[in-house]
């Protein structure tokens, strides 16, 4: 093994343990900010029982769920990034190290042998996508420990282009309505907009990368965001589903050109015990995590 392989796989091995165990530093924020604001009784017994598990994990060194996901990776990697040959067998390696250390819960079944690998390694897994930037000697690592509760609700559709964007609306109210729940509320909510389905379905995971607090550089996608932010709070199912005064923690919404034809929606949900982190790694391989400030070297 080199040295770079070594060093990548050892900090994306703590990392991924870290995001486990400590929330990303916006949502524990807007979790707090959820909190100060809840006025239901039951509400905040639920909120009280969220922070007293974060406190928990911290103390016993622990996963803060059980269900610690399938791993999931989006590296954007500059072509020049010195180690970018080494990459892919550091990140899996660093999967199989991290199943064993933390622990993470062995979840990958391989689909119709119906047989756990017991590694969180199989066909397909761990996921990583892959955006090449010219030009870079950086890369940017987005990690994702996708639970099967926030995955269940996920939906993706193409409408008629003469729906129009308004469709969007009832599109992913009714989907968090009738699954949400599933997801562990208050809820992260990604949504895509896209040419294709699959495109749509891209862009609302990629929209769970996000900062909560962020809002899309279009002012129109910008309040449609709002919109869905108020909508869905408004529809009261609270922490857990117990209800309350808020619903979602954040809505982000990512959007790329459509087809004249199409109009592809997509919505991704994260729980709110939200195990998503981003850090990068210089071309010197010193790294800076741009989620978890608790995670140094």
């Amino acid at each position: 093994m080199s040295e770079s392989n070594r060093i990548i796989k050892d900090t994306m091995t703590g990392f991924i343990g870290h995001m486990a165990k400590v929330l990303p530093d916006d949502i524990k924020e807007a979790l707090c900010r959820l909190r100060d604001a809840e006025t239901d009784k039951a509400a905040l017994s639920v909120y009280e029982t969220m922070f007293k598990n974060m406190e928990l994990a911290a103390k016993l060194d622990s996963p803060l769920c059980q269900d610690t996901g399938i791993v999931q990776f989006w590296v954007r990697c500059g072509a020049n990034f010195p180690a970018l040959n080494e990459l892919e067998e550091a990140l899996i390696g660093a999967v199989v190290r991290a199943t064993e250390d933390t622990p993470l819960r062995p979840n990958c079944v391989e689909t119709f042998d119906e047989k756990n690998t017991g590694t969180n390694l199989g066909t397909g897994a761990p996921t990583i996508w892959w955006d090449i930037l010219p030009d870079r000697d950086d890369c940017e690592i987005y990690v994702y420990l996708a639970g099967g509760g926030s995955s269940m609700p996920g939906k993706a559709e193409v409408l008629m282009p003469s729906a129009g964007y308004e469709a969007i609306v009832p599109f992913v109210m009714d989907r968090a309505v009738e699954m949400g729940v599933n997801a562990c509320p208050p809820l992260i909510v990604g949504v895509g907009v896209g040419n294709s389905v699959e495109v749509a379905a891209m862009n609302s995971k990629k929209a769970l990368m996000h900062d909560v607090t962020s809002r899309n550089d279009n002012p129109k996608a910008a309040e449609l965001e709002d919109l869905l932010e108020e909508g869905l709070n408004s529809v009261g199912i609270g922490p857990q589903g117990f209800g309350g005064d808020s619903s979602v923690i954040g809505v982000n919404l990512v959007n790329t050109v459509r087809h004249p034809a199409t109009l592809a929606v997509a919505v991704s949900f994260g729980c709110w015990c939200h195990r998503r982190g981003r850090i990068v790694f210089d071309s010197k391989l010193n790294f800076e995590s741009k989620t978890h400030s608790s995670f140094v070297k």
